[in-house]
């Protein structure tokens, strides 16, 4: 059984990840391989065994959400998908109508796969757009264009699919603040209900990594990079959309369900190759490359990698990095049930520090971030990890 606490930890989603894509963007550092010559019927036999194995060891009654991410989940033939879809469906406790999303491209996604989602229950999809800026895209290694996103569009409004969410880089290479404004506007102009927008972060054993250190890529200065955060929440205020997260903006009701599972710091399984989970104060992730994940499940063997136990101060830790990226920040009430000390209690000095500071408001019922905090969010959250005489109590 999955080892809880309390009820104040009883909630389980599953993220299950695809790891195939028919192009690599060159900023991507997610585990992912190129679709062709790949063994995908087998890869989603395996994943279907997985989850079955896996919940002989841990069931659940109940999952509150479910995610297939990658990679590119649209990658997959429609029946590559349907056999996947359904087998989910069997193979987990998840009710009709919960939070069901899945990721697509612009361009992979056709209206027969959008029918077999639908059939299956997906009721939310998650669309990698990046910019509205046909050079950009070039430049960054995306297959897509600015008219298949329009194009995609189209055939989501045919089908009355309407809880659509985009994904928005900035701070690209070459990228102007003017050239930022534009997508934005282009964004907003599609009229949906979910926005999240990352700045450009250079990963290790990326392409765009190698090059910023040969000299042949420029990025936005911080300034700039700054400004388009300035730009985008004020935007995205003027349209509406209210800023949930540091990174995400939505309409009331509209929220993922499933990334607020990740910032309430509560439990999913990972299923997947290289994907982690998190389980009772158990980390856990699974093998990375494809024949390394698929080897053990062959014999019927889980193919985890490495598990971590997190201590009760490594759990109340990430309890305050992940609650303060949300706008609402923590409650004092549930941190308390949960771990049975008070937040007042524990960060009594780094809380006045950071109030007379002004990055932080310490109300009688939760603390959360000041606008400013929002901008200096990394240097925050350090304040909380440096704690540890503090959380050791």
């Amino acid at each position: 059984m999955i080892e809880t606490i309390n009820s104040a930890e009883q909630k389980v989603s599953a993220y299950i990840h695809i790891p195939f894509c028919e192009h690599i963007c060159y900023y991507c550092d997610f585990n992912k391989v190129f679709l062709e010559g790949q063994p995908v019927d087998e890869y989603v036999e395996m994943l279907l065994k997985e989850m079955q194995l896996m919940l002989e060891q841990h069931p659940v009654k109940q999952l509150n959400t479910l995610y297939v991410g990658g990679g590119t989940p649209t990658s997959l033939s429609v029946k590559q998908l349907d056999r996947l879809l359904s087998g989910i469906r069997n193979s987990l406790p998840f009710k009709v109508g919960k939070e069901f999303t899945v990721e697509a491209n612009p361009g992979d996604l056709t209206q027969e796969k959008l029918r077999v989602m639908k059939n299956y229950g997906v009721n939310r999809l998650s669309m990698g757009v990046q910019t509205f800026d046909n050079r950009l895209l070039k430049k960054i290694g995306r297959k897509h264009t600015t008219e298949d996103v329009y194009q995609t569009m189209r055939f989501l409004e045919t089908e009355n699919f309407k809880n659509v969410s985009i994904d928005l880089i900035y701070a690209l290479p070459g990228q102007t603040l003017e050239g930022y404004k534009d997508t934005l506007d282009q964004a907003l102009a599609l009229d949906l209900p979910h926005y999240s927008l990352y700045s450009l972060i250079l990963e290790n054993k990326t392409m765009f990594m190698n090059w910023v250190r040969q000299g042949r890529l420029h990025l936005p200065d911080q300034e700039t990079e700054t400004q388009m955060f300035e730009e985008t929440i004020e935007a995205m205020e003027k349209y509406g959309r209210f800023q949930y997260e540091i990174s995400n903006f939505a309409f009331k009701g509209y929220e993922s369900q499933h990334n607020l599972m990740y910032w309430n710091n509560n439990h999913y399984f990972g299923f997947g190759a290289g994907a982690s989970g998190y389980l009772g104060n158990k980390r856990y992730r699974n093998k990375g490359p494809i024949q390394h994940y698929l080897c053990p499940l062959r014999v019927n063997k889980l193919p985890v990698l490495e598990v971590e136990t997190l201590s009760r101060k490594n759990q109340i830790e990430e309890e305050m990095f992940l609650g303060l990226r949300k706008k609402s920040g923590l409650s004092k009430k549930h941190f308390y049930e949960r771990y049975h000390q008070s937040i007042d209690a524990l960060y009594s000095e780094v809380l006045t520090d950071l109030e007379s500071k002004g990055l932080l408001i310490n109300e009688s019922e939760r603390v959360y971030l000041t606008s400013k905090g929002i901008f200096l969010g990394n240097n925050v959250f350090e304040q909380f990890l440096l704690e540890k005489e503090c959380a050791n109590k």
